[in-house]
Formats: C-alpha cells, sequence, structure tokens
C-alpha cells in the first residue's frame, strides 16, 4: 500500500491522471475532513492492489492550504499523510 501511496503522491504533484475522475472536487459530504469552503478539496485515485478491479477504495484528497489525507476505506476514514 505504502509505495502505491508514495507514487500516487508523485503524479499528484506531476499532475499525472491515473484516472478521468482523478482531481475531481472532494465535497466532505461525510464531514470527516476540517470544514472548508465548496472546491477547496480534490480527491486522486491510488492504484489498487492486484487483483482489484476498477478504481478500488483508496483515495487521497488534498486541500488547497497543502493537507493530505488518504482513505483506505472510500471516505469512511481518513490518516492526514504528508505531502509530496
Amino acid at each position: 500500500m505504502r509505495a502505491n501511496v508514495n507514487q500516487a503522491l508523485d503524479d499528484i504533484a506531476a499532475g499525472t491522471k491515473n484516472y478521468p475522475q482523478d482531481f475531481s472536487t472532494f465535497f466532505n459530504r461525510e464531514g470527516l475532513l476540517p470544514k472548508q469552503a465548496a472546491g477547496y478539496y480534490r480527491e486522486f485515485t491510488v492504484q489498487p492492489p492486484p487483483g482489484v478491479a476498477g478504481r478500488g477504495v483508496w483515495r487521497i484528497v488534498f486541500g488547497e492550504g497543502g493537507e493530505f489525507y488518504f482513505t483506505p476505506t472510500h471516505y469512511e476514514s481518513f490518516v492526514r499523510i504528508p505531502g509530496p
């Protein structure tokens, strides 16, 4: 998982998309991240492990202020991580 997350952070820094949905607005509907204005957060797909079909559930959500969060549970929980 760590290698996938590190690669995703490198891809974010380079502006590389893994999926068309990458860099779309994350609306924080769950309210688990600090409240911010609409459009503050973006999401990025972390490549799933082998054997997982589609996009999987791993995402990185990042804010305009430079903060990064990883969710291994498709937005049910978040862990703050260092950015690229």
